[in-house]
């Protein structure tokens, strides 16, 4: 892990989540808020970021005060899923969040390295998504040394992709006419 240490927390269980600002990792989110409290752990929220163009582009023409603000932005963009989360309320449990440099598989695996530790991550993108970046619950599933949760999709964010995808397409928002006369 580039610029990263090992986490050093308490010696409390922790409920580790994958947080991107999604829909789906606010769900994890949530859900190991859940677990957290059945189990009284600590939640250690995690963004993990790289340098615009990755690390070998990063080493290839090295920019500090442009590293800075994708770090400082992931800093925000953390803070800003733990409020859309919470919406400002307490969730009643102890959160460390952690902003940690890496890909994202590797580096959750890399926070979540305890064998008592709970790896929270919300389900990945569609087929179209995979199939272009590696499934980061697949990774962690593969090398975690902790139990890995996966929360399926939240309806709402099924919803609003089958609507995107609608639009993309042209297509229309309501019932198809044809459907209707034949029902009716």
């Amino acid at each position: 892990m580039h610029g990263s240490r090992r986490y050093e927390g308490s010696g409390t269980p922790r409920v580790v989540v994958g947080v991107s600002g999604s829909l789906g990792s606010l769900a994890a989110l949530h859900r190991g808020v859940a677990e957290a409290h059945r189990t009284g752990s600590e939640v250690v929220p995690v963004l993990a970021w790289e340098p615009p163009g990755g690390e070998f582009g990063y080493r290839r023409s090295p920019c500090p005060p442009l590293l800075s603000a994708v770090r400082d932005a992931a800093e925000k963009r953390l803070h800003d899923a733990l409020d859309a989360a919470f919406g400002g309320v307490d969730p009643g449990v102890r959160l460390r969040p952690v902003v940690v440099r890496g890909e994202t598989g590797p580096a959750l695996v890399h926070v979540a390295d305890r064998p008592d530790d709970l790896l929270v991550l919300g389900q990945s993108g569609g087929l179209l998504r995979r199939r272009f970046r590696p499934a980061v619950s697949a990774h962690c599933l593969r090398e975690a040394g902790c139990p890995v949760l996966i929360v399926p999709t939240p309806a709402l964010q099924r919803d609003l992709e089958a609507l995107n995808r609608r639009a993309r397409w042209h297509l229309p928002f309501g019932p198809v006419p044809e459907l209707i006369a034949v029902k009716g």
